[in-house]
This record gives structure tokens, sequence and C-alpha cells, in this order.
């Protein structure tokens, strides 16, 4: 398998070698061609220094509107104490520079920031929300807001947004209103160690209009029917619509309730559903779409840091696409969902992961985006190169044909890393965070992973990584398109003639609607 993932990268640099003669073909299907450019780079100076054992993970990764090359990711960390990091680039993620977030006046000491989230809003300002921790069981005493300004060095003062017992919190900003933002939680209503004691803890929404200054009223996202609910996802269109993705734990009690004691074992032996929430009020009101009730967990994991599926909007609500892992071939699996019509109905799962079906290894906890020109990006772990399912490696895969097919996986990781190393190991249950972070820009992406190398199962040291693939869109159908990027420069009249003369890929037929219908267990090379 390890020579399978050479083979792909060595037939990637032919593709570069003939691009950049720039010579020019004649097109009839040419597909989508992606490229990793160079070796992933750490986000932290401390991934290099082996007296630095932290371990970081969950990063979010964002960009500014107005400033395409500024980035930032913030991660939670939580060896050798529970805290925070955020680190920013202002040329596109080649350095970085890490900046302090401030502590709020008054919280228990030490210092404990933990689990933060992060956000552009429209007019290039930052947000960060994170939590305060409190007493012997470090449980959540309070969620803070800071933001800093275009132009500005250092984040503001933080303002206290919630209160004691709020978990799993997620930032999202209006991509057109500036300074409103939108908070989603998980409100609590007591803890115990490892579990929620009671059912009944609700995902919540609340919004502020004047960038996390002032916030207003919250509203309940998920019914009181659904009991056991975890892990909300937030998205937003142009147009101010919201979506909510989260999980139904359903009867699991062995994880919702801590029966496993925080140890390993096997999953829960009944499944999940993957629910969406919908607002077109401002989250005033909410309606429901089940995207798939039928999600089979492959491992037991701490109620508090579930993993996250992922959601995924086009910037005009049309088009939402819902990512997860799920085994019910045998083992981990990436699968999406894509729905036409702002996430009403959904079609049949696809398979994203190009393995042999049933292989033994694991592909877990994608990160979806979506590009400008439409084109789905799914990052993930993958555990194929190791036949002993233990040794994880990361994963690129695009569809340019809204989910139904998707390239060949392409890998990220220039080598593989302990999925074993991380809080929670000498328990069985090593935790490499909640989600992965994914930029998906018009003919770049970037992605960014815990990666595990430099650790040990001792000291459980955890870093940021991150990689940068170019996407060529796929051509069809006839004309003749110049390759490489030499010719484009040299302003080839046979190159812009056949822009404008090559077909994109249409839609193609559209799936059956519903969260019922049939799975279709793939994989599909992408056209």
């Amino acid at each position: 398998m390890r020579g399978r993932w050479a083979a792909a990268r060595l037939l990637v640099g032919v593709g570069l070698l003939a691009a950049g003669s720039g010579t020019a073909v004649l097109a009839a299907d040419r597909p989508g061609a992606v490229t990793v450019l160079g070796a992933e780079r750490p986000v932290a100076a401390g991934a290099r220094d082996p007296g630095d054992t932290r371990a970081n993970n969950s990063p979010t990764l964002t960009r500014s509107p107005t400033d395409p090359g500024r980035l930032v990711v913030v991660n939670r960390v939580d060896l050798p104490a529970y805290s925070c990091a955020l680190h920013e680039s202002g040329d596109g993620g080649r350095t970085w520079r890490e900046l302090p977030i401030p502590f709020p006046a008054g919280e228990e000491l030490p210092e404990r920031c933990f689990a933060p989230d992060a956000a552009f809003g429209a007019d290039g300002g930052l947000h960060v929300v994170f939590a305060t921790l409190k007493g012997l069981g470090n449980s959540p005493n309070a969620i803070w807001a800071t933001s800093m300004a275009p132009g500005e060095a250092a984040l503001s003062t933080p303002v206290k947004v919630l209160g004691r017992l709020s978990f799993q919190v997620r930032l999202a900003a209006d991509p057109q209103v500036a300074g409103r933002l939108y908070l989603t939680w998980l409100r609590a209503e007591g803890v115990g160690l490892a579990l929620f004691p009671e059912t009944g803890n609700p995902i919540m929404m609340i919004r502020s209009e004047d960038g996390g200054r002032t916030w207003g009223e919250p509203s309940r996202v998920s019914p009181p029917s659904r009991a056991r609910v975890v892990a909300p996802s937030p998205g937003v269109s142009d147009a101010g619509r919201l979506w909510v993705l989260y999980v139904d734990l359903g009867e699991d009690k062995l994880d919702y309730h801590g029966a496993h004691e925080w140890r390993a074992g096997a999953p829960y032996a009944g499944t999940w559903s993957l629910v969406l929430a919908r607002s077109a009020d401002g989250g005033r009101t909410w309606e429901e779409t089940v995207v798939d009730d039928a999600v089979v967990p492959t491992q037991r994991f701490l109620v508090f840091l579930p993993q996250s599926p992922s959601l995924a909007v086009d910037r005009a609500g049309r088009h939402v696409y819902v990512g997860f892992s799920d085994g019910k071939l045998g083992d981990a699996d990436v699968w999406v969902r894509s729905s036409d019509d702002g996430g009403v109905r959904f079609g049949p799962r696809r398979r994203v992961n190009d393995t042999v079906r049933r292989d033994g290894t694991w592909q877990y906890l994608p990160k979806l985006a979506v590009a400008p020109g439409g084109r789905l990006d799914v990052v993930y772990y993958d555990r194929r190169a190791d036949r002993d399912n233990v040794m994880n490696g990361v994963s690129y895969q695009a569809s340019f044909d809204r989910g139904r097919s998707f390239t060949p996986a392409q890998p990220l990781s220039g080598r593989t890393f302990d999925s074993r190393i991380g809080f929670g190991s000498r328990r069985g249950l090593p935790d490499l965070g909640s989600r992965l972070g994914l930029l998906a820009g018009g003919d770049r992406v970037l992605a960014v992973w815990t990666d595990t190398r430099a650790g040990t199962q001792a000291n459980s040291k955890q870093d940021l990584a991150l990689a940068t693939v170019s996407v060529d869109e796929p051509v069809r159908r006839g004309g003749v398109r110049t390759l490489g990027w030499t010719a484009a420069a040299a302003g080839l009249v046979l190159a812009a003639s056949s822009r404008r003369g090559r077909r994109r890929p249409g839609p193609g037929p559209e799936p059956p609607a519903g969260p019922a219908a049939a799975d279709d267990d793939g994989p599909h090379p992408a056209p």
C-alpha cells in the first residue's frame, strides 16, 4: 500500500513536468488534476522542539475575506495542561506567528482557556470564542468572545457570552453582514466524570450584530424529543440562511452516560442519526431534516469531546453537503450526502474513499469545504497504508459533480503517524481531536490536521501540519487546451480560445430525494 501512495506522487510529478512544458494537447475528456505543492509544514514553532510536548488538536482554519493571504488557525491544547493556541499567517501559510488569546479577569487560576473556535467577519475582522474551566473536573465555567478589527495587532478584552456547562461551542460569521456572528453550543444541566448524567441537554444558538460585543436571546435548535444530541456545526449562506448539523445518539447510553468508564472496547451496538436544522429567520425558528438515520459507530468516545460530522454549504445556500464516517461495511469509511434544495432533502450516501471495501483499514473524521466554483473538497484521516490499522495518513479528494463522484485519493502527509498518541491514550481512547481544518479556494486548497510524528505514547505530543493542494478543473469534450503555466504565462491565443470553448461538467441526473434513498457504496471515480 505504501508503494501505491508513492506511485500516486510520482504520477503527479510526471503530470507537473508535462504541464510545465506548455504542450498543447487535444482535450477529449481530461480529469481534474490534483497536485500537492511541496511537503507539509508545521504551524507552531514548537513542532520541531522536543522540549515542547503540547498536545495540539482540533484545528479551525479560517481566511480573511478582505486579505486572502491572511490565515488564522486556532486549536485546543490538551496536555500538559488545558489551554488554547492561535497562530496567524500573512503570507498564505508559509510562515506563522503565535498570538496570545487574552484571558478574562476574575476567572479561576491557573489560566485555562479551552476549545477555541474562530471566524473572519465580512469586513475582515477576526472573531474568537473560547471556554474557561473551573474546578478539579475542569468543567466549562463560561464562554468568552474576543475580536481583532482590521489593522489591529491584538485581540480585544474578552466579553462573556454564556455561563457554566456550555460545551462544544462553534462560531460562524455571516459572509455578507459585518459584525453578524452566530454561536452554537450544547447546554448541559449537569455533568459527571466523563459523562452527562441526565438526558435532554439541547443544542442552542445565539446571535450577535456588533461583532460579539453584545448578544441576543438564545434559541433552541434541537427539539425536546431528541434526548441525546452532541457535536453541533453551524453554516451560513450569503442570504443569511442558517444550518446546524448535529448527531442524535439515540439510545447510546454507553457514550452519553459514560457506561464505558472512558475505556477502550467495542463501540455502541446501535445506530446514530445525523440531523440538519434549518432556519430562514435568523435562528428564531427551526425546521429539521434527518440526513441519515443509520450511522454505524466505529469507536467509543468521551461525550464532552465528540468527533464532529462536517457541514459544507455553498455561498448561495442551495447545495448542502454532509460528511461523516461510518462502519456499515465493517470498518470506518468516509461518506457524503448531498442536497440541491438547501438541505430539505438529501440524496443517497456516496462513499468517498477509494479503498477496497472491507479492507480492515479506517478512513475517518472528514472535513468538507465548497470552492467558489462549486467544487467539493474532502480531507480525512486515512490508514490504508497500514494493514494493522494503526498508522494514520491524511488524504484529499475532490468532487466536480456536486458529490456524486470523487477524484482518486491524494496523500497529503509525507509520512504516516501513530494514531495511539494523544490525550486518553492510557485508557485506550487517544484523542486526535474533534475536527480537521480545510479552506477551498478557486485553484488552491489548504488543509490542517493533527500530526503525532514528533510524539510518543509517553509524552502525548501532538502538532498541527498544513498542506497546500493545487486543483485544476476537468476539461470536457473537444477543443484544444494548453497545459501548464508556462504556456499560459506566454499568453497563447490557442490557450485562451480553448478556455472559452470548453464545456464545464454538467450536474448530471439528480439523485433520489430523502434520507431513505438507497445507499451507493462506490467508490465513484470522478470524471
